[in-house]
């Protein structure tokens, strides 16, 4: 397992249509590395990254939007250990008000490296 950063692997953003080449060597934004990370040591607790990269195939069956971060290895959707998606989001839009995209849905949480602000959040 090759470890990118203190707690993540690399094999934890690859693709999961298992056949394109980002699900064997997956590319990862450092920012959302350094995002990541700072997001476990804040709720010291483990981070599950449900979808990462993804290539356009994988994506439009997923029905990412054909401009997702995905597409370029800086999103993840993550679950957080005892932690519910809108305590993650609330406390991600308060630690970086003017950058980054997050997304709240029921489930899980966004989070993307943009440059620039995008918030939103999905109801059911």
């Amino acid at each position: 397992m090759q470890k990118i950063s203190q707690h993540f692997a690399r094999s934890e953003f690859a693709c999961q249509c298992g056949t394109c080449p980002q699900s064997q060597d997956p590319t990862v934004d450092v920012t959302l590395i350094n995002i990541l990370e700072e997001l476990r040591r804040h709720f010291n607790t483990p981070i599950t990254i449900t979808s990462a990269m993804r290539c356009k195939s994988h994506n439009a069956s997923v029905g990412g939007s054909v401009f997702s971060k995905h597409l370029e290895g800086k999103a993840s959707d993550v679950l957080l250990k005892g932690v519910t998606p809108d305590k993650v989001y609330d406390y991600l839009v308060e630690r970086y008000p003017d950058s980054y995209g997050f997304g709240k849905y029921e489930t899980f949480t966004h989070i993307d490296s943009r440059r620039l602000k995008a918030r939103w959040e999905i109801k059911g």
